[in-house]
């Protein structure tokens, strides 16, 4: 049962990752039209899809806020109205704004949604969330960069009315907040305009200027990632982020898979009911699935001291990968599934879905649609049988763990 007084906000990147989102635990969504937004790659909304989003997500009780996150320029402006207003008509429940001029024009033509000052403003302290309250935002989505004890006085010191969201989950920047030119400079791919190369990953030597052609390695171990940040996982101290004062808790990825925003949604949630409930102690399950995703080495980001950076590589790691989504499943426990990934028959597997903690169980048969036995699932998006340890649901996913 979803509790209005929390928020779990994952990412929709796309129509898929929006459904997953949704069965898995959600309580809003938040993602982008196809201008005016941060992730430029992400798939994005066209108006039409949007309204199919929204529709969708309503349904289910869930609020779906749209990215207008981006500092537009001045040819942009003239095409801001009317975006706003087709984003007020379609319904959407909040925008995501990081520039003052935008906040303005959403008051004036989307006045029926909630106004959400974006991680890109930057607010790290009440006298600017004060600010942007009398500008009319609802909601302030707080710098990373923010500590645990300042979101508590943050919390004391601005309107009851003002709700504060805080990143959970998800890759950070190693520039503040997001506003980086590194990606400008080096690939020419504006990171402000959702475009970001990530350039603070890659790996970097070192050239005296009269021996050109002479790399010096800057560490001494595997490499020289000396910009490449951690990511974060703050799945333990969901508590704290209530009780401090967050009421929004947001998972970063628009951009990740569909699994991705499965899986950690799913974690989240089982997390912030536990929360909620007074359960201290967070199943180890939970934490396990946090290593079932492609990630870098976690840290609590900047709500307990400095997060540190990761200099040894810029790889991420998973534990296990996806290889399938159930479309339907009978009451004896046989599966059609949607092949992601390939696995054969005695492969380890788990299935995850919205109900409860993952099951494994050993792959027995593997069957074509015709129920002919197969030797291995192995052609992309082919549809396969299997049987599964229950009956579950569309939309639960079978992975195969990766042999360590």
């Amino acid at each position: 049962m979803h509790h209005n007084k929390y928020e779990l906000l994952a990412p929709a990147g796309d129509m898929e990752r929006l459904e997953m989102a949704l069965h898995y635990g959600a309580d809003a969504v938040y993602l982008a039209g196809k201008e005016f937004g941060m992730r430029a790659a992400a798939g994005n909304f066209s108006v039409e899809e949007m309204q199919d989003a929204v529709r969708t997500a309503h349904t289910e009780n869930v609020k779906v806020y749209v990215t207008v996150n981006t500092i537009p320029r001045e040819d942009e402006i003239s095409r801001l109205e009317s975006y706003l207003k087709e984003l007020d008509r379609i319904g959407v429940d909040g925008l995501i704004i990081a520039d003052l001029g935008v906040l303005d024009y959403a008051n004036r033509f989307s006045p029926n949604t909630h106004k959400h000052v974006s991680t890109q403003l930057g607010v790290l302290n009440s006298a600017t969330a004060k600010v942007l309250y009398n500008m009319g935002a609802d909601r302030i989505v707080l710098a990373r960069e923010t500590p645990m004890e300042d979101i508590r006085k943050i919390r004391e010191s601005i309107p009851p009315s003002m709700e504060i969201e805080a990143f959970v989950h998800g890759a950070m920047c190693v520039s503040f907040s997001g506003r980086c030119l590194l990606s400008n400079y080096l690939a020419d791919r504006d990171a402000n305009r959702g475009q970001c190369a990530q350039p603070c990953r890659w790996k970097y030597h070192l050239v005296e200027e009269t021996r050109p052609g002479e790399y010096y390695e800057i560490t001494e171990d595997n490499g020289t990632f000396i910009l490449n940040s951690k990511d974060m996982c703050m799945i333990e101290h969901i508590p704290e982020l209530l009780d401090a004062g967050v009421m929004s808790l947001k998972i970063e990825g628009r951009m990740k898979s569909a699994y991705y925003a499965a899986v950690v949604t799913n974690a989240y949630r089982h997390a912030l009911d536990c929360a909620i409930d007074g359960i201290e102690k967070l199943p180890q399950v939970w934490l396990d699935e946090m290593e079932m995703v492609s990630h870098r080495p976690y840290s609590t980001g900047f709500y307990f001291g400095y997060p540190g950076q990761h200099y040894s590589e810029s790889s991420y790691f998973a534990k296990a990968d996806v290889c399938g989504v159930v479309e339907s499943c009978e009451d004896d426990g046989w599966a059609l599934i949607s092949q992601r990934n390939k696995f054969s028959p005695g492969d380890i597997l788990d299935v995850l879905s919205a109900e409860g903690e993952p099951i494994r169980f050993a792959a027995d048969k593997i069957l074509d649609e015709e129920g002919n036995e197969l030797e291995s699932a192995n052609h992309a998006m082919m549809k396969v049988r299997i049987q599964l340890p229950q009956k579950c649901e569309p939309l639960s996913l079978i992975r195969k763990m990766k042999s360590l």
